[in-house]
């Protein structure tokens, strides 16, 4: 199974994992200037944590071995792929209870800003060909993918 493996030591918070990561979802082509931020797609499945010492820790969906999101989800919305190791979420079978953002250990899984109806989190950029854009556009090399 592959996971993103992130070196906090080498983050220096520049967000464009972030800015990567909305730009992959978004519906339309066009620059990172122009994003419809009224749209839940464009929003990063990733952030940034800027921690009282000045350090910055990127926080990733970890697609858990035993995952509490897919545990709690009472819909089937979401589902670990026992192939990839992947969590994978289908929006039409989410009934928007939350328990999966609730239950992340790590915090990572949100509703969608707008709509407040929908779960963002990560899909490793499977349509992308599972190599997430976020780690391409890591300028330092502070994440990175690893077979686990």
């Amino acid at each position: 199974m592959k996971r993103i493996i992130v070196e906090y030591e080498k983050c220096d918070g520049c967000k464009n994992c972030s800015i990567a990561c909305m730009q992959a979802h978004r519906k339309e082509a066009g620059s990172v200037y122009d994003l419809d931020l009224t749209d839940p797609e464009n929003e990063s499945r990733n952030y940034i944590l800027k921690g009282e010492n000045g350090t910055y820790r990127p926080l990733f969906c970890r697609h858990c071995d035993e995952p509490e999101c897919v545990i709690s989800c009472m819909s089937g919305a979401l589902k670990k792929d026992p192939k990839t190791g992947i969590v994978t979420y289908d929006e039409t079978k989410c009934g928007s209870c939350f328990m999966c953002v609730m239950n992340c250990p790590f915090g990572v899984l949100k509703p969608d800003r707008v709509t407040k109806k929908k779960v963002i989190k990560c899909d490793f950029c499977i349509s992308d060909g599972g190599q997430p854009n976020c780690v391409k556009a890591c300028p330092k090399g502070a994440i990175h993918v690893e077979e686990v």
